[in-house]
């Protein structure tokens, strides 16, 4: 049996305006980071950013991100970043741009500062990324040696942020303690190589417990672009409590599904990482068998979030039967998390599923 492991970052930071004091965390840190951020992140956070580094007199070097975390952006921005001479990396953006800065800083080997612009996923945290095609298809997630020096979270920045993206954060997070707590049962292994701990199962069930208690206020909040106490709770749970639990506690069907669902084309695409992660989570309370007033609660939930809970708002509700087995084929592909759901479930168990939450979901 393999050993228990618990991972985290070195140092989390949240608050309102924690931006204004980067350069006082990461002084010691670098003699001259890389910065890496998409142009509309950059805009909203750059003059914030650079008045803190000229504070403080740290040098630093910027490159925008492309908006892929691909192979090719990764070694791009690296080359860009050796040829300057950096000796850290910060990741200021999305899921993507932090995934990519993650990436890069294992490429040039040096530490690794993630600074999230919203609380739209569980990536900040952990010590993996997950690796997209130049199409978007997912590849593979790609492991590292630590978690990131500091995650700092700015509510300020977060709460201005689209609050479609604030709820895809609920939703990924939403799916931490469903995966975690099927991991336990059959007894998987943690994103982070080992058996889930104690202290990952606390988070992990704690982080559904904050969302459900807090979700719904802290989303209206965010819809005027206001910082609560509610707020301040919810986002903790996307980043913090979502990220420690799945790294540490697992993924099971939610994720998988999420993966396979990349393989279609069309306007499915046009949806972010949790809102299929939603209905991920959906199908796997649904292959886990699940009563109809449990179900029912995880998806009023979503619904009072703008989440998808029909295959109509997923943008598959003209998908064939033969296009939903393709995306049961890759979610429970050799190697895909959907083992620590059950190594039993088929593509066409998935298929089923994913037409079943539909049903449930269309006749309320």
């Amino acid at each position: 049996m393999s050993n228990i492991i618990f991972v985290s970052p070195n140092k989390y930071v949240q608050g309102k305006g924690a931006l204004k004091d980067i350069a006082s965390h990461v002084k010691n840190m670098t003699n001259k980071p890389l910065i890496i951020s998409d142009h509309i992140v950059w805009g909203i956070t750059k003059d914030i950013i650079m008045e803190s580094f000229y504070a403080e007199k740290v040098d630093f070097y910027f490159v925008e991100f492309k908006g892929e975390a691909s192979v090719n952006e990764i070694h791009r921005i690296a080359k860009e970043g050796e040829a300057n001479q950096v000796d850290l990396v910060i990741g200021v953006g999305g899921g993507k741009t932090l995934d990519t800065a993650k990436a890069i800083a294992d490429e040039l080997d040096t530490g690794v500062v993630i600074v999230p612009s919203t609380a739209s996923t569980d990536a900040p945290t952990s010590a993996l990324s997950v690796i997209y095609s130049e199409d978007g298809v997912f590849e593979s997630y790609k492991f590292y040696q630590k978690n990131p020096d500091l995650v700092l979270v700015d509510t300020e920045v977060v709460a201005k942020a689209p609050a479609r993206l604030f709820a895809s954060g609920i939703a990924d997070a939403m799916a931490t303690w469903v995966e975690a707590r099927a991991t336990i049962r059959s007894n998987g292994t943690a994103m982070a190589g080992g058996r889930t701990s104690i202290a990952a199962k606390a988070i992990a069930k704690t982080c559904e417990e904050t969302l459900f208690a807090y979700g719904i206020p802290a989303y209206k909040a965010v819809q005027k672009g206001i910082v609560t106490k509610h707020v301040e709770a919810v986002v903790e749970a996307n980043t913090l409590l979502s990220g420690l639990g799945f790294e540490s506690g697992g993924l099971a069907g939610a994720h998988a599904i999420h993966n396979g669902f990349t393989v279609l084309d069309g306007d499915i695409h046009h949806l972010t990482h949790g809102e299929k992660v939603a209905y991920g989570t959906l199908v796997q309370l649904m292959l886990e068998l699940h009563p109809e007033e449990e179900l029912h609660k995880y998806i009023q939930f979503y619904r009072e979030l703008g989440l998808p809970t029909t295959l109509k708002e997923m943008h598959l509700d003209q998908v064939s039967y033969e296009e939903l087995l393709k995306v049961g084929q890759a979610a429970t592909q050799e190697g895909e998390t959907m083992g620590n759901l059950s190594s039993e479930i088929t593509a066409e168990d998935v298929a089923n599923a994913i037409l079943a939450v539909d049903q449930l979901s269309v006749r309320e």
